[in-house]
């Protein structure tokens, strides 16, 4: 099943509760999740209970500050200290949300997605400045408990169905002959359950592998759309 939710907020039952409150856009589980990412503020292998995007513009980020530095600040001015928090110029209320169920394992997929700082993996258009914020954002949580090992084999599949709905899109930034394959500063939450009997594998062959690609799949293709349609 496959559910786009585009209210400003909205309860998804047993799992978490998302809402969107300018320049905010948060997810809050009912019970702390493991998670794995490379977020500015809690980067690798942590237990949370929020995931949180701040939209900014680029005169919003101070020139004498590092930008981890400065979102740590933000988000523990709204109560946001512990979330795992990424930072999007995209309109916070054009988020896309996805569920999908694969024999006992429901994904969902929460998805910002901006290409103004599009890239093709193994080149640069540009060097970068601190912080561009034209990016694509991801949180993938799945409801089987997974190992840490399985975890990360979970995010990589989320990496791969991102790539697979860009190259799909076929976007070429001005100028560039090439498709772009994503940003140079997209960032992507993996999450499940803290429980007992976690799963060691979360491969394409495997339920949790199938839910994960086809939920990020569908909701990174989704919001690809709706950001070229908007351009």
């Amino acid at each position: 099943m496959n559910h786009v939710f585009p209210l400003p907020s909205h309860d998804t039952g047993a799992t978490f509760a998302v809402q969107c409150a300018p320049p905010w856009l948060t997810v809050r589980f009912r019970a702390p999740q493991r998670a794995v990412s490379w977020s500015l503020n809690r980067p690798g292998l942590v237990d949370a209970t929020d995931v949180a995007w701040l939209q900014v513009r680029d005169a919003d980020l101070p020139a004498d500050r590092e930008p981890a530095e400065w979102f740590a600040e933000k988000l523990a001015s709204v109560g946001l200290a512990d979330a795992v928090g990424m930072m999007t110029a995209r309109d916070i209320a054009s988020f896309v949300h996805r569920a999908v169920l694969v024999e006992a394992v429901e994904a969902h997929c929460v998805v910002t997605l901006g290409l103004n700082n599009g890239e093709r993996v193994g080149s640069r258009i540009a060097q970068p400045r601190r912080y561009q914020p034209g990016t694509v954002n991801i949180l993938c949580h799945v409801s089987q408990p997974l190992t840490d090992a399985a975890l990360l084999e979970a995010a990589s599949l989320a990496a791969q169905a991102r790539t697979v709905a860009i190259v799909e899109a076929d976007y070429h930034r001005v100028g560039q002959s090439l498709t772009v394959t994503g940003t140079g500063t997209d960032c992507i939450v993996m999450a499940a359950p803290l429980g007992p009997e976690p799963a060691a594998f979360a491969g394409m062959h495997t339920a949790v592998g199938e839910a994960v690609g086809a939920c990020v799949l569908e909701a990174t293709t989704a919001a690809l759309t709706a950001w070229i349609d908007a351009r």
